[in-house]
């Protein structure tokens, strides 16, 4: 196998082989979210098993491309669908997009997730823009030799988060009238949900907002020295006293009305930023 900065070569040779682009921004969206792409001007959408390296995804709502095209302006590369550490792959392979990602040119990354909220003051269909995370995933995708090329060996997580992005994003939301919370996300294995007494721990430690993604996309975001902002949709609240059985259809339909708001969110985010 070729060490990992000779796949991220690779796949990045094979995208300037279908596209011309010089992409600023990059985007992941997550369970239900997937219709951003149609705001996209697209030039080209890839398969992800057309893609040297990548991953495909295997989850229900998720499309499995890479739209690559416009957005605001911008010239952009979106993830429609991603990948996830219950689905078996590694987090190294998880977060191989957000390699070529930086490869190709981008410096910012926008990470979208559905999740449950904690957070009693909160509701169904929120978005909350994730001030800082906690990872109990019990892996990490830096584990390994450390390549040079790639990012230091002990990148700094004091703000893993940009400061501007986020500061951009809440004023975004108040001008939008979009109901928009800043928060801590935690991120955790799945697939299973949490028990209440999983959420009763999850709330004490600090986090508002519970996900099975997001975390390793962005520990090596920072490791390769880009800007994320992450963006989390409430689909089902978990409240340990109130616990009530939660379906993916559920969780899919009310990421799918909450998508409107991201829309509008990402799409001016995208433009606004610098």
């Amino acid at each position: 196998m070729p060490e990992l900065f000779d796949q991220i070569h690779e796949a990045k040779t094979f995208l300037e082989s279908k596209w011309k682009g010089k992409p600023k921004v990059g985007i992941i969206l997550g369970t239900g979210l997937g219709g951003l792409s149609e705001d996209i001007q697209t030039d080209i959408a890839i398969p992800y098993g057309d893609i040297p390296h990548f991953p495909v995804s295997t989850v229900q709502s998720h499309a499995g491309r890479l739209v690559l095209g416009t957005l605001g302006g911008k010239s952009v590369m979106a993830m429609e669908g991603r990948f996830h550490f219950y689905e078996g792959y590694s987090l190294q392979q998880i977060t191989f997009p957000v390699r070529v990602m930086k490869a190709m040119g981008c410096d910012i990354l926008i990470v979208s997730n559905a999740c449950g909220g904690m957070n009693p003051q909160w509701a169904k269909g929120d978005l909350m823009l994730i001030d800082d995370h906690i990872n109990l995933l019990g892996d990490n995708p830096l584990i390994g030799k450390n390549d040079e090329r790639l990012g230091v060996r002990f990148p700094d997580m004091s703000q893993p988060y940009d400061r501007k992005l986020l500061a951009l994003g809440m004023r975004i939301a108040l001008e939008e009238k979009i109901v928009c919370h800043k928060g801590v996300f935690v991120a955790v294995a799945g697939p299973n949900l949490e028990t209440r007494a999983e959420y009763r721990f999850l709330r004490n430690i600090g986090a508002d907002v519970v996900g099975m993604s997001t975390a390793p996309e962005t520990i090596v975001a920072v490791h390769a020295q880009m800007r994320v902002l992450g963006i989390s949709v409430i689909t089902d609240q978990c409240l340990p006293d109130a616990l009530e059985p939660v379906s993916l259809a559920e969780v899919i339909a009310v990421a799918n009305t909450a998508e409107k708001k991201l829309r509008v969110l990402v799409r001016r985010v995208v433009a606004e930023a610098e």
